[in-house]
């Protein structure tokens, strides 16, 4: 089991957006999906490990912004090359306004 962390406040991050979070030197993207759920992935993508939260998000997906990669990032899943390999996804929950993720 891990721990909860506090990554931000939910108006921190605009709906089909994603921010940058750093928590014990990893860096973690957190997504605003258009169902206005929270989602938390590795921040680095999988292929030449460029930061995720400089790329386009849009219907589920979160676009590299080097190669044009894509991943879902709702399970992690690889959906278009030059990416295969799958992001890591984290639980995440709501509290009094605030964006915790497990790690």
């Amino acid at each position: 089991m891990g721990t909860w962390i506090d990554a931000c406040a939910t108006d921190d991050i605009e709906t089909e957006d994603v921010i940058r979070f750093v928590h014990g030197g990893r860096i973690y993207a957190i997504v605003r999906s258009p169902d206005d759920e929270f989602f938390c992935t590795d921040g680095v993508c999988t292929h030449e490990q460029v930061d995720l939260t400089d790329g386009l998000v849009m219907d589920h997906v979160i676009e590299c912004p080097k190669h044009n990669g894509q991943f879902d990032y709702r399970t992690g899943r690889a959906l278009r090359a030059p990416v295969c390999i799958n992001l890591k996804t984290y639980p995440t929950r709501i509290e009094n306004g605030r964006v915790l993720i497990e790690i």
